[in-house]
């Protein structure tokens, strides 16, 4: 068998359009588009070449790039902003804490779990997981990610000082209420025509969610000190 052609030291890596880029990302990404693409550049998520004739090129560290981005909104709802300043401290050599559930070097291979490895993984059983089902905190599925997993570890402590999935229901109607509010938020860019407007409004979502995020947790930790002797 012939080996592939080598490229010769010093050459430049092969640049990509953005039709090759999303050839090689929607079968991980299948909401991806090029609208989705340039809107990420101009967050600042991602610098490509541009040609003579102004069109854009993006080198294999961009895909890398673009594939963690991607990845992290994914598998962990961060905002971009969030993202951006987690990139720009890698890339000013510091060594910053990866802003999710899970250590940075997971961001691009995100697992999927069977029903069984979700339980042995979560240390939790099948009884915990129907009643999580049950409760609407998980849906009902053969395969899990890394939020699922997440979740029944933190459903299995909570079992553990008596806090049962059936005690949880209101936290799904309370984030109804918080998506009603996100959606109305949303309307007014949601209305617009322009390209980039579907992106704009999936970013904004993220960032209102983690505000809401921000009130919540201040709540509730308002309440516990009230419960200190």
């Amino acid at each position: 068998m012939a080996r592939p052609a080598q490229r010769a030291a010093g050459d430049a890596p092969a640049l990509l359009s953005i039709g090759q880029v999303l050839a090689r990302l929607t079968p991980e990404f299948p909401d991806l588009s090029s609208s989705k693409l340039r809107f990420l550049e101009e967050r600042g998520l991602v610098s490509p070449a541009r040609t003579a004739s102004g069109y854009r090129k993006f080198s294999p560290a961009d895909v890398d790039r673009l594939r963690a981005v991607l990845a992290m909104q994914r598998d962990h709802y961060l905002p971009l902003k969030v993202i951006k300043k987690y990139f720009a401290d890698l890339d000013a050599g510091l060594d910053p804490a990866f802003p999710g559930t899970v250590p940075a070097g997971s961001i691009l291979g995100s697992r999927h779990y069977r029903r069984d490895e979700l339980l042995r993984e979560a240390g939790a059983d099948a009884e915990l997981l129907q009643d999580a089902v049950s409760a609407s905190l998980l849906p009902a599925a053969d395969v899990y990610g890394d939020e699922a997993l997440t979740v029944l570890r933190a459903l299995a402590e909570l079992r553990r000082s008596g806090i049962e999935p059936r005690h949880l229901r209101g936290f799904r109607a309370a984030a109804e209420r918080e998506i009603g509010l996100i959606e109305t938020a949303l309307v007014p860019i949601a209305r617009r025509n322009d390209v980039s407007s579907k992106a704009r409004t999936a970013e904004l979502a993220r960032e209102i969610a983690a505000q809401l995020d921000v009130v919540r947790g201040s709540i509730i930790r308002s309440s516990i000190a009230r419960l200190r002797p």
